[in-house]
C-alpha cells in the first residue's frame, strides 16, 4: 500500500525538481533524486514502522499469547494512541539520513547506465537495457546507505518488548558495534540486494516505457519528468 504512494511521490518530485533545475546533468539528477528521497520520508517512515512492528509481532523476544495488532493500519492507530505523533514518526531522522542520498544515487545510477548502454526508443533491446539499468540502480542505492537502514530498523523495533535499549542514532551505532561487531551493519544485505534488482528493474522500466509512450502521443513537454529515453543527440 505504501509503495504505491511512495513511487508516485518519488517520481513526481524528482521530475519536477529536475525541470526546475533546468538542465539534465548528473549532478542535477542526484539533487533531484535526493529531494524526492527526503520528501517521501513522510510516508516511508510510518509505513516501515508498521511493517517492522508487524514482522516482529509474535516472534522471538516479542512473542505474546495474543497479538497486539490486527493489521498495519491498526498498528499505526495503536502506536498513535499510545505515543502520539512522536511514536508514529519514530526513526524519522535515520530514515531521512538513509533516503536522501540513497535516492540521489538511485536516479544518478539509472541516468548514467541508460546513457552508457545507449537506451534509445528505436533500439530493439531497449527493454532489457532498461531492466538492467533499473536493477543496478536499486543495488547501488541500497549499497550506498544500507548500514543506516540497519540502524533505522533497530530504532523502530526498540521498545516493542517494553524495554528501550537505545537513546538515539549514535547510541544505537555504538551499542550495536560493541555487541556484534561491524558485520551487524551488513546483516540482511544479501536478501535485500536479491530483492532490489528485480523490483527496481520492473519499476524503472515500467515508468520509462510509459513516459516514452506518452511522449509519442505528444502529451509531455520537452523536459520529461523522471527517467527518459535518451535520444542520440544527448549521448
Amino acid at each position: 500500500m505504501g509503495l504505491t504512494f511512495i513511487n508516485a511521490l518519488v517520481f513526481g518530485v524528482q521530475g519536477n525538481t529536475l525541470r526546475a533545475l533546468g538542465k539534465d546533468t548528473p549532478l542535477n539528477q542526484f539533487l533531484a533524486g535526493s529531494a524526492a528521497g527526503a520528501i517521501q520520508c513522510v510516508i516511508c517512515c510510518p509505513m516501515e514502522l508498521a511493517k517492522t512492528r508487524m514482522q516482529l509481532q509474535g516472534t522471538g523476544e516479542y512473542k505474546l499469547k495474543t497479538k497486539n495488532y490486527k493489521n498495519s493500519l491498526d498498528c499505526l492507530i495503536k502506536i498513535y494512541q499510545k505515543e502520539g505523533l512522536r511514536g508514529i514518526n519514530r526513526g524519522m531522522v535515520s530514515t531521512f539520513i538513509r533516503e536522501t542520498p540513497s535516492f540521489g544515487f538511485y536516479f544518478l545510477t539509472y541516468d548514467c547506465m541508460t546513457r552508457y548502454l545507449g537506451c534509445e526508443a528505436e533500439d530493439s533491446y531497449v527493454i532489457p537495457k532498461l531492466l538492467f539499468s533499473g536493477g543496478m540502480s536499486g543495488i547501488v542505492s541500497w549499497l550506498s546507505t544500507y548500514p543506516m537502514d540497519v540502524i533505522k530498523s533497530r530504532l523502530q523495533a526498540d521498545g516493542v518488548g517494553g524495554v528501550t535499549q537505545y537513546k538515539g542514532i549514535l547510541d544505537c551505532v555504538r551499542k550495536s558495534y560493541h555487541e556484534e561487531g561491524w558485520r551487524v551493519f551488513t546483516r540482511g544485505l544479501t536478501s535485500t540486494l536479491l530483492r532490489a534488482f528485480p523490483v527496481n528493474a520492473a519499476t524503472f522500466a515500467t515508468v520509462t516505457v510509459f513516459l516514452m509512450y506518452m511522449k509519442s502521443e505528444d502529451n509531455l513537454p520537452e523536459c520529461e519528468p523522471g527517467p527518459v529515453i535518451h535520444q542520440p543527440s544527448s549521448l
